[in-house]
């Protein structure tokens, strides 16, 4: 009997190897920035914020997916049922209602990706778009009477749709896409008090760069007073000590998130999560930083 691991039979090597390969596609950049530009033209306003999940602390998207891949797979367990098939049609249906807005917080998200995660997600979008379409032909059948048609279109819809599941999730946690990238900082802020320099060596509303111990910082001097942050963006790692700053906010160069100086909290996406602030003090016109709470 072969009880060797999982992860190192040969399927499960070429299932590896199929969900890494579209990040490798660079011939999907050219339709991919022209797309992402378009999903960035949409008149959303603040409403692009919510679709984030600014609101929520995380990404959105991941949430809502739930809703239709559970219709769809209750309907596909439905349809095995007998006396079931008539509920069945109305899980298709709720699914193809809910899988909109689903779709819409995902595409928001995914206009802020780099090159090699835009390849993935565009492949993990047309995947569930071919379910989506599939799953519209499967009402459409049923609703005219093609029962058996309607759950054979049912059965491939639900084969893309988990095909998307599975790059979704490969996208989301081997390729880091949606998790918060400063979620180690208090285990890397010092503890104990340590200088950054002399206050004037910080220019009023610029962001400077410093090393905290183990952490990169960034250092924004108001008059008086000195914000610090940990120096990567909680999204995509975007260096803030080259962003800008601007009515008692630090904006990341990379993908506009912007974060509010005084407490790190996210006053406009992508970014969901805030970003850390460290505890200051000034002693002989020297700023020292440490983890808060600390003492």
């Amino acid at each position: 009997m072969d009880i060797s691991p999982l992860h190192t039979h040969p399927w499960s090597r070429r299932l590896r190897r199929a969900l890494e390969t579209p990040e490798h596609w660079d011939v999907l950049d050219a339709p991919a920035g022209n797309l992402a530009r378009a999903v960035e033209a949409l008149p959303l306003g603040p409403y692009r914020d919510t679709l984030h999940g600014v609101w929520l602390g995380h990404p959105l998207h991941p949430a809502l997916v739930q809703f239709p891949l559970g219709c769809w797979t209750s309907a596909a367990l439905l349809d095995l049922t007998p006396g079931g098939r008539r509920s069945a049609g109305t899980l298709v249906a709720a699914g193809l209602l809910a899988a909109g807005p689903a779709a819409l917080a995902g595409w928001v998200d995914w206009a802020r990706l780099d090159p090699p995660r835009r390849r993935t997600g565009l492949v993990h979008a047309l995947s569930n778009t071919t379910g989506v379409l599939l799953y519209a032909g499967s009402l459409l059948a049923r609703c005219r009477g093609h029962r058996a048609r309607g759950r054979l279109l049912g059965l491939a819809g639900l084969t893309a749709v988990s095909a998307g599941a599975a790059l979704g999730g490969h996208l989301s946690y081997r390729l880091a896409a949606g998790p918060d990238r400063a979620a180690a900082v208090p285990r890397l802020a010092p503890a104990d008090w340590v200088g950054l320099g002399a206050v004037e060596d910080f220019p009023p509303d610029r962001a400077v760069r410093r090393t905290a111990g183990e952490l990169s910082v960034v250092v924004v001097r108001d008059g008086e007073l000195c914000h610090v942050l940990a120096e990567r963006c909680a999204h995509l790692s975007g260096p803030l000590s080259e962003g800008t700053v601007a009515d008692g906010c630090l904006r990341c160069p990379w993908h506009g998130s912007e974060f509010r100086l005084l407490d790190g909290q996210v006053v406009h996406g992508p970014a969901t999560a805030p970003q850390p602030v460290l505890e200051t003090r000034v002693l002989s016109g020297h700023l020292e930083v440490r983890l808060p709470g600390a003492g």
